[in-house]
């Protein structure tokens, strides 16, 4: 029986997973969480096999949630399971340790042969996001200008791109406005960048946006 966590912020996201998991004869939801902290209450105390993770709750949330969940529980199998489409958020969150990545619109039988997959030990990505890994993988490989921001840095981008303000990306990272507005002098820097409209720009330019 594999044993299942499912992290998500939102309660309805939360019932119709348990509701699908439940659908299936070979595995069972054994507890959930609503933020980051809980979720590392539950690696640590919780029997589980595979941890379905949403990338954005609060307290502690995205790639940093990954790396402190696989560094506390190396055998900790990790599903990304996102609202934004793969090319923004996969390969770096396969890159901090999950084990798959899965959009939100995918269709319930899908979650569950992702969930099987990671479980027996192997990966469930596309074949796009496999062929990103295998290119950065490759001797001297060059990537774009914004595979060179940090996790966080990439976060303060997403938020800013989606409209978000420097206090209002501090509240839900739990960071200080003056280390948000300090993140996102970096990552303007790395991408030769000056202002947000330019920012929004590349991120449409390069597909890291859903509001297209």
């Amino acid at each position: 029986m594999i044993r299942i966590v499912i992290a998500d912020d939102h309660a309805i996201v939360r019932e119709g997973l348990k509701r699908i998991v439940a659908a299936a004869d070979d595995m069972v939801v054994v507890n959930e969480a609503g933020d980051g902290n809980r979720v590392m209450d539950l690696v640590r105390t919780c029997a589980l096999d595979v941890l379905v993770l949403d990338l954005s709750m609060p307290g502690r949330s995205g790639m940093a949630l990954i790396k402190q969940a696989c560094t506390e529980q190396p055998g900790l199998r990790i599903l990304v399971l996102s609202m934004h489409e793969e090319l923004q958020y996969a390969v770096r969150a396969i890159k901090s340790g999950a084990r798959g990545y899965l959009t939100k619109e995918s269709a319930p039988a899908q979650l569950v042969q992702a969930i099987r997959k990671v479980a027996s030990g192997g990966a469930f990505i596309s074949a796009e996001v496999a062929e990103q890994l295998a290119l950065g993988a490759l001797p001297g490989a060059q990537g774009t200008p914004h595979d060179t921001l940090s996790d966080r840095e990439f976060e303060v981008f997403r938020r800013l791109v989606d409209g978000e303000s420097v206090t209002a990306i501090g509240q839900a990272l739990s960071l200080s406005v003056k280390t948000v507005s300090t993140h996102k002098a970096n990552m303007m820097h790395k991408l030769g960048l000056s202002n947000t409209t330019e920012l929004v720009r590349y991120a449409m330019r390069h597909g890291l946006t859903d509001n297209l």
